[in-house]
């Protein structure tokens, strides 16, 4: 596997994203969302006392293969209602994660939570594009995204169209980074995205760099109640965990 996962998936999206903008112009995407129902808030689920977690549907990874050789992202998002999560995400990258805009479509229509587009963005488009597929919030890279006007800019569009954004940090200068320019939901990822390895144990120590006023995310490496309280969070985004077995969320919830 290459030492530097994050450049080859960026640069599969952005041959992919080159031909879809061909066949469907951004002035469609425009149109799709002008009379769309509100978002449901994301940040403002999160935001509700007690443990709230992010339950993720995702058919596979670049770290871990194929989890889901029969996916079903509509009966993976019914389950993760059922059993308590806050908010569900949904995997839409194509190559590494097998992933697709559609998931996104039919778990719209199967859960009344809100949901993420987990994808890397880095383009407006993106965000018309996750808006009219059913998305609430997206997620935003601070280690794609490294020009601050950039980050900035594709928040404001995406807040413009109703949509949350989780900005997601791997290391301090990156926290730092996202506090600084304001973020309200901070994702600290124990998986480094250049070669995929976690770190739990460092997940807490940049958690406590987040103010009180926001509302700080434990992602990846969180298979259990144990995990999560080594990360000293209150939220956290759970995956594979789930994935392979969705009745850990009654655990994660209680």
């Amino acid at each position: 596997m290459s030492a530097d996962i994050l450049c080859r998936i960026v640069d599969a999206k952005r041959a992919t994203l080159a031909a879809t903008k061909v066949s469907i112009p951004q002035r469609e995407l425009v149109q799709r969302c002008a009379d769309l129902p509100p978002t449901r808030g994301f940040a403002a689920a999160l935001a509700v006392p007690g443990i709230r977690v992010i339950a993720e549907s995702k058919k596979a990874s670049p770290s871990k293969g194929l989890i889901a050789p029969a996916y079903d992202p509509a009966a993976n998002v019914r389950r993760y209602e059922r059993l308590g999560a806050a908010a569900c995400s949904v995997l839409t990258e194509e190559r590494f994660f097998l992933g697709t805009l559609q998931d996104l479509r039919i778990a719209r229509t199967a859960t009344t939570l809100p949901l993420l587009r987990k994808d890397f963005i880095f383009d407006a488009y993106q965000l018309f594009e996750a808006r009219a597929a059913g998305a609430d919030a997206v997620l935003l890279i601070a280690a794609l995204l490294t020009e601050d006007a950039q980050l900035t800019d594709l928040a404001a569009q995406a807040e413009a169209l109703g949509l949350d954004v989780l900005a997601e940090a791997h290391n301090a200068d990156e926290v730092d980074r996202l506090v600084a320019l304001g973020m309200r939901v901070i994702g600290v990822n124990a998986r480094d995205l250049r070669t995929f390895r976690t770190d739990l144990a460092a997940v807490r120590t940049l958690l406590g760099r987040i103010p009180e006023d926001r509302i700080a995310v434990a992602e990846s490496a969180i298979g259990s109640r144990a995990d999560l309280e080594r990360t000293g969070a209150r939220c956290c985004l759970v995956g594979e965990a789930l994935m392979r077995d969705p009745g850990r969320l009654r655990e994660l919830c209680r």
